[in-house]
């Protein structure tokens, strides 16, 4: 269910499949393919980078933003904000609560600031994109094959907090993201597959090599 996934760091991937060539919060992403559709989470530089969104961008490439993000950007644009539904370039999308819990971390990434996590439909399977965000219970109900969760800390849930909510949502797949590069060490991720088993984990390799 990864095979279409190339992951380039931090929250940065492209899936590619079914004619289609989709980037989430694409950030120092190595390939020119243009995209059809561009999904953002939030607007910290790690995933709103406007040097990558103007060079994959075309004439007919859809971006779905949070509102703030969307009211910066021309063309295709679709501004969205948590709990909604929605069609992007033929692919079914729905937006997901994506902020802070954690007293230390509460001006990272504030509710009111409307930032999301995605859940897509591509190739016949159902993906979770989290976004920034720590474990919130209104995220444990999810329905996902696959979930890409942010285990490194510091601004996101750390590792334990991750697997809890991995064992609370029982996708088949647990992926790791958001460590190893601006905060967590690429060590956490096999801490993230003991804790959360019996929830299956695996790992992306990163096109751009580990910096912590």
């Amino acid at each position: 269910m990864l095979e279409g996934f190339t992951w380039f760091k931090q929250a940065a991937y492209r899936w590619q499949g079914s004619g289609l060539t989709l980037y989430i919060d694409p950030w120092e992403v190595t390939t020119d393919d243009p995209a059809d559709l561009i999904v953002l989470t939030h607007a910290h530089f790690d995933h709103y980078s406007k040097p990558d969104l103007e060079r994959l961008t075309s004439s007919t490439t859809v971006v779905v933003a949070p509102k703030d993000i969307a009211a910066e950007l021309s063309g295709n644009v679709i501004a969205v904000a948590p709990g909604e539904s929605l069609e992007a370039a033929g692919v079914h999308l729905e937006t997901v609560p994506a902020y802070n819990l954690v007293e230390e971390r509460l001006e990272a990434h504030p509710k009111a600031n409307g930032w999301v996590g995605y859940l897509l439909s591509l190739g016949g399977h159902t993906y979770y994109h989290a976004g920034d965000t720590d474990h919130l219970p209104e995220l444990e109900g999810l329905k996902t094959e696959v979930a890409f969760l942010p285990i490194g800390g510091t601004y996101t849930m750390d590792v334990h907090d991750a697997a809890a909510l991995a064992r609370a949502m029982t996708p088949q797949l647990a992926v790791p993201m958001h460590y190893g590069f601006v905060v967590g060490s690429k060590t956490d991720a096999a801490v993230f597959a003991r804790e959360a088993a019996p929830v299956e984990v695996r790992t992306l390799d990163p096109v751009h090599p580990f910096t912590q």
